[in-house]
């Protein structure tokens, strides 16, 4: 039987597309353009046109499976309708697992954030954790109501388990690579030179090969309805520039930009909007730094186990394929 994922031309998608075949796992991939898809053909691999909108083309997709890795999300910090958020989060989320359901699918990882808890106010953030306060944007609502209905699903007795994944860095297949990289290139390359606020507040930082292995071993091991955070280490800001300078022997001279600064920052990336522009942040997420997102990741160890990969390692890592990359052309 052959295995479905969507999301597999995203960055961790085709991360994980990359481990399942080099496993000799078949794989369908349904994707919404093939041309898009290039980069992504393997012998192994069957690549599908179609639209996780539409549970036709996923069911056509899904023909064959048994089992899922429901990955595809939008998660850009902006929407021209803030309801794209919630039509691909939740209603095509609801359209996989319906397809799962009628196909009789044997088990299905749905990949989440572990933004939904929240940030760290009262105590490191659990499974268990109790959100403390409203939604910083429609991602992180978009994606809790998604989890809500999942819950659904798993009365109606199909086999889901989630995976939260925290912040995610390191090498890139193809495409853009993730936010926390980008910075790390920026910072080698000179571009970067700010550090959010004071520098204190703390972060959790996850190596992409655990994130993947993370969901490997939930589909092995996961328990059904249970939610697993893929986190790696906690470290504030200070911190993490220091592990970045130490690893790539780059000292540079940093700023300090307080949150007020960023707002304003944010806001005026906001005037893009009327004239066609995307912004590069807003307001909704620069608020989000106001606070620590300390993460314990005891249960994915623990139950799946799961190993994490240290920031110095990672960022190491990450600065080698830069590097390569940078070679290469």
């Amino acid at each position: 039987m052959s295995i479905f994922i969507t999301g597999g031309t995203g960055y961790i998608g085709a991360h994980l597309l990359k481990k399942l075949t080099d496993s000799d796992e078949t794989i369908h991939v349904l994707v919404r353009s093939k041309e898009k898809a290039s980069n992504i053909e393997h012998p192994n691999v069957t690549i599908f046109e179609g639209d996780i909108m539409n549970k036709e083309s996923i069911k056509e997709a899904m023909q064959g499976c048994s089992k899922v890795y429901h990955l595809a999300a939008f998660a850009k910090v902006w929407a021209k309708d803030p309801k794209t958020y919630f039509d691909i989060n939740v209603t095509a989320t609801v359209n996989v697992l319906e397809a799962a359901q009628e196909l009789g699918v044997s088990k299905v990882i749905v990949t989440s954030t572990a933004g939904v808890y929240g940030a760290s106010v009262s105590d490191d953030i659990t499974e268990t954790y109790v959100r403390d306060f409203d939604f910083f944007n429609e991602y992180e609502s978009s994606k809790a109501i998604s989890e809500s209905r999942i819950k659904d699903f798993v009365i109606a007795s199909l086999d889901v388990s989630i995976v939260s994944p925290t912040r995610v860095y390191g090498p890139c297949i193809f495409g853009e690579p993730q936010s926390v990289t980008q910075l790390i290139q920026k910072y080698i390359k000179g571009k970067w030179r700010i550090i959010p606020g004071d520098g204190t507040k703390i972060g959790n930082y996850v190596y992409i090969d655990d994130v993947i292995d993370g969901h490997i071993l939930a589909m092995e091991k996961g328990k059904t309805g249970h939610t697993y955070i893929l986190g790696g280490e906690n470290h504030d800001y200070n911190s993490f520039f220091k592990i970045l300078a130490i690893e790539s022997g780059i000292h540079r001279k940093m700023i300090k930009l307080p949150i007020g600064f960023q707002m304003m920052f944010a806001r005026i990336q906001l005037l893009k909007i009327p004239f066609g522009g995307t912004p590069l942040i807003t307001p909704k997420w620069i608020a989000k730094g106001k606070y620590d997102w300390k993460v314990d990741s005891s249960k994915a160890i623990n139950e799946l186990g799961l190993k994490i990969t240290s920031l110095k390692e990672g960022i190491k890592k990450t600065i080698d394929w830069i590097e390569g990359s940078e070679t290469k052309k």
